[in-house]
């Protein structure tokens, strides 16, 4: 059985060298993998969207258990937050191209093998030209906005989609694949409002986590390659590191579903920063809300001065540890509806928070509440370290 015929036609051409033989020798002597099998990994081509949490666990076992060519994608630069859970990245790398990077490593596991740097981001106008190129591509993005273009571009160019998503101890695997299943609008037909779901920026995610999500898609890539086993088509796999429980979750295909139904109207790649708001959320909240903001500059010379005012952190306790503006008090978003008495609706308002969803929220119930005289620090607590107090921990 070949899941894609083209690879098993590449692979009649393959040919190991001795050297190659002792490494692939353990995948050699499995019935399910054999010497048919290893040539079929170094027939096949596939994408990596996404070198980071996810990307990283995937291209390296990508890489080791020996697929041909590999192609990463990512526009972004190595940052100590990535190392964490970024294994595939090294001290030595901060301020390196992700992608520079995750070849390097890739390169050092098995120089046998062939990897493309594409160090552009995946858009409309780029994706189905590069997605050809490919046999299957592997998510490891985390946002809305690209999850959306990574099916679409898979659906029309009919490659299977090998999918994987994390948040603090939970993780989500599967394979949309249209012409033997659902596909990722079949189980999430819009995405949801922009700020209703954090990110792992905001939200944090624990730091093997994308390991076993990451790794759990390099087994479906791989199943897929030598077309042996049972596919997730059809079956999202749930993840709960705290219970430390794996449950499974049935995916139909909709047949109302707009790129892979009987009756789709998609044809085309759309602007899916427009279809899922990504352009609002990455506005900061604060212009989106036409919130009046004040510079950490002008802010530090009213700290300064002892003005009389309130400059009130919206963080979680456990943030407010890790750093907080001198003089702040925290009360978090959550809490807010329930301590407004704490507030005095007289003075004025300074609001802070990492980033802007919770400065917004924020905003937002205090002006219902009737206070006026607010404002929200440009840049939050990050552009005060930035600004200010360049050896204020940030995280």
């Amino acid at each position: 059985m070949s899941y894609i015929p083209e690879i098993a036609a590449r692979a009649a051409e393959i040919d190991f060298s001795n050297d190659e033989i002792k490494r692939y020798s353990r995948h050699l002597i499995m019935p399910e993998v054999t010497l048919e099998g290893q040539k079929r990994l170094k027939a096949a081509r596939v994408l990596c969207v996404g070198t980071g949490g996810l990307g990283s666990p995937m291209l390296a076992y990508l890489a080791a258990a020996g697929v041909g060519h590999i192609g990463v994608m990512d526009f972004d630069r190595v940052d100590h937050s990535n190392l964490q859970r970024q294994i595939i990245h090294r001290t030595s790398s901060l301020g390196k191209m992700k992608t520079e990077s995750a070849a390097d490593f890739m390169k050092d596991i098995n120089p046998f093998i062939e990897v493309t740097r594409h160090d552009f981001p995946l858009l409309s106008d780029n994706a189905l030209e590069l997605v050809k190129q490919y046999d299957i591509v592997a998510d490891g993005t985390d946002n809305f906005a690209t999850r959306y273009l990574v099916n679409d571009v898979c659906v029309l160019a009919g490659k299977p989609n090998v999918y994987g998503s994390i948040f603090r101890f939970d993780g989500q695997v599967t394979v949309f694949w249209a012409e033997k299943g659902p596909c990722y609008r079949c189980l999430y037909p819009e995405p949801p409002e922009p700020g209703m779901v954090p990110s792992c920026a905001e939200g944090g995610v624990l730091g093997v986590l994308p390991g076993i999500i990451g790794t759990l898609q390099a087994v479906e890539v791989i199943k897929i390659i030598i077309g042996k086993g049972e596919l997730l088509t059809g079956r999202l796999l749930l993840y709960d590191a705290l219970k430390m429980k794996f449950r499974e979750m049935k995916i139909r295909k909709d047949p109302t579903c707009p790129i892979c139904g009987p009756n789709a109207h998609i044809k085309d790649l759309i602007d899916y920063d427009q279809f899922c708001g990504t352009a609002r959320v990455d506005a900061p909240a604060r212009k989106m809300l036409s919130l009046p903001e004040i510079a950490p500059a002008d802010l530090k010379a009213k700290l300064d001065r002892k003005e009389d005012f309130v400059l009130l952190d919206v963080r979680e306790p456990h943030e407010y540890l890790i750093c907080q503006i001198p003089g702040s008090t925290l009360i978090p978003v959550g809490e807010l509806p329930k301590r407004l008495h704490e507030l005095d609706s007289a003075k004025e308002i300074v609001i802070y928070c990492k980033g802007e969803i919770r400065t917004g929220q924020a905003f937002r119930l205090l002006q219902q509440a009737g206070f006026r005289k607010l404002k929200a620090l440009e840049n939050g607590i990050e552009g005060w370290a930035e600004e200010i107090d360049p050896d204020m921990p940030t995280y």
